[in-house]
């Protein structure tokens, strides 16, 4: 017996719901940044500093996480602070995870492609996040490829980001998502950002300027029946931006002693950022946190366009 779709798992905030039926713009935000992105106290007071960005510009925040087993959109400050004090006890989630918690009763952070997955399910179609996840180095050897591109190529939702995460294989992920017919736009700029850096050294096919541009291509693309979701590249702000060259150096010998201690999966991009933060004397926690601020404050304008398109 073929199984329909259902949401009866889903909890959707009262506040998120109430945006929703009125057709206000609503920005949906990760969980994993929470439990696994950043240390305490940062990460609660990251969580609920974006989550001030997105109102202060106009739009409801809508942090996505599952917790007892239940799909959450939108989180009350209490739920965000229990999930930042059980931090990596909480499983790192993506699609194959869903439904196991669920079924379990468990409590789950969500990635890029998991948050997206249960934005689409509520009818939020704007995400702010830091980086979206990609190609690892080394893919011929590990086959490592984040479930986010697949997502990305079959779910309607735009994704605001600062750009690929630099630990990854930057070309390769274009690559993909190109052969995926994912759209990459960049926001006022013409090349990449690379997460802690403002410009990889790759050019973008399209870039627009404004919010409402973007909103317009949002509305079009999905309007035309082309499904799948938008990549938009925001760079981190220049005062913030941290040296392509030392970065760099750093991430290689990082993946070399990740490689020694034997880590692998969902576990690299952790490691890695937490070691790039503990040898950059916290600068690159500060660009982390600086650049999901701003992914907060574009999202914003997007959704808000976007409502109004």
């Amino acid at each position: 017996m073929r199984t329909k779709p259902t949401n009866e798992w889903l909890d959707i905030a009262p506040e998120v719901q109430e945006a929703l039926q009125a057709g206000q713009a609503v920005v949906a935000l990760e969980s994993t940044i929470i439990c696994h992105g950043m240390p305490p106290p940062e990460n609660v007071e990251t969580a609920l500093n974006v989550e001030q960005t997105v109102r202060k510009h106009g739009a409801i925040p809508a942090t996505v996480a599952i917790i007892d087993g239940r799909l959450k959109v939108g989180l009350t400050t209490e739920q965000i602070n229990y999930l930042g004090a059980k931090g990596k006890q909480v499983v790192k989630t993506s699609r194959r995870d869903i439904s196991f918690l669920v079924a379990r009763q468990l409590d789950g952070a969500t990635t890029v492609a998991a948050t997206m997955i249960i934005a689409a399910m509520a009818g939020i179609q704007v995400f702010a996040t830091g980086g979206i996840g990609g190609v690892h180095r080394g893919v011929e050897s590990t086959m490592d490829v984040s479930a986010d591109l697949e997502e990305l190529s079959r779910t309607n939702v735009a994704v605001v980001c600062a750009g690929i995460k630099s630990v990854l294989d930057i070309g390769r992920t274009l690559e993909y998502l190109e052969t995926h017919g994912v759209p990459v736009v960049g926001y006022q700029t013409d090349t990449l950002p690379a997460f802690y850096t403002r410009d990889s050294g790759f050019a973008l096919d399209y870039r627009m300027d404004s919010a409402n541009e973007i909103a317009q291509a949002m509305k079009i693309k999905w309007s035309m029946g082309v499904n799948g979701g938008l990549v938009i590249a925001n760079p981190v702000p220049a005062a913030y931006s941290l040296d392509p060259v030392e970065i760099e150096k750093l991430i290689a010998e990082s993946i070399d002693q990740m490689n020694r201690d034997g880590i692998t999966g969902k576990d690299t991009t952790p490691y890695l950022l937490s070691r790039i933060a503990e040898h950059t004397s916290g600068s690159s926690l500060s660009t982390n946190i600086q650049l999901l601020l701003n992914n907060a404050r574009l999202a914003s304008e997007i959704a808000c366009a976007f409502s109004q398109a």
